[in-house]
């Protein structure tokens, strides 16, 4: 499925210094070119089990990965979160409470493109050139506090609905997903990750973690970073790198030579 490029990709989740049950939920699939991190929703009932059940129906699209264009492995994927999110309805009536639900960040990979959707504020990340570019936007009142300009970077980070998200599987009975579609470079690196982490670190922090290519050490840096910061959510990261190997060219560029 990934011809042309090879994927490499470590992961790792942590609960944190403050939550007792870790809500969050990772797919890590090189192989099938398929990852996705799943945030469930804090203070609801049964996130974990929104999370995991996310997690493993994605990861049964795995097979059909192998063999499938990346649009119709988008389309699969649409089609997955959709009946789970029916069936996470359906288990909150069930039990006679509001909500089930979890945010979902899946990215999929085939040849040398990617494909992304997502709902809620588990993130996606680009570093590429020594720059880190976020491709998703958090669904979320802060994020659109922030868009509207009444929020700066470093408030939004402290602000006290800064959980409060305004899309997620499990939340109605429609879920409206967003995506995003990239061509992918020899070098690229990709991060997922839950607001556990991407509330905690800085993007320079996370930029400083994701330039060496080592996907198993910029896991680890990274929910280390976020443990130092305080740890106040579940932590999850997905770091995924795309090497060429026919590129004729594997020099690294400096990030500190690099111009802002």
């Amino acid at each position: 499925m990934t011809a042309g490029l090879r994927w490499a990709s470590a992961s790792r989740t942590d609960i944190g210094r403050v939550r007792a049950l870790n809500e969050d939920a990772y797919l890590d699939l090189p192989q099938q070119g398929l990852w996705a991190v799943a945030d469930g929703m804090g203070g609801h009932t049964a996130g974990d089990l929104a999370s995991q059940t996310i997690v493993r129906a994605l990861g049964a699209l795995g097979t059909l990965a192998a063999s499938n264009s990346l649009a119709a492995i988008k389309s699969a994927a649409r089609d997955t979160l959709q009946t789970v999110n029916q069936q996470l309805r359906e288990e909150a009536a069930r039990r006679s409470v509001r909500v089930i639900g979890s945010t979902v960040a899946v990215l999929m990979a085939s040849g040398r493109e990617c494909e992304w959707l997502w709902a809620g504020d588990s993130r996606l990340y680009l570093y590429r050139d020594a720059r880190l570019e976020p491709l998703t936007t958090d669904h979320s009142h802060v994020a659109e506090l922030r868009a509207q300009g009444h929020l700066s970077a470093e408030a939004a980070r402290h602000h006290p609905s800064q959980h409060l998200i305004t899309r997620a599987v499990g939340a109605a009975n429609w879920l409206d997903l967003d995506e995003g579609h990239i061509a992918v470079r020899d070098g690229d690196c990709f991060l997922l990750c839950s607001d556990g982490l991407s509330n905690e670190v800085q993007a320079a922090d996370i930029a400083r973690a994701l330039e060496g290519g080592d996907c198993r050490l910029a896991t680890d840096t990274l929910v280390d970073m976020a443990l130092q910061a305080g740890g106040r959510d579940n932590i999850t990261a997905v770091v995924i790198r795309a090497e060429d190997p026919d590129a004729a060219d594997h020099t690294l560029v400096n990030p500190a030579v690099v111009s802002p």
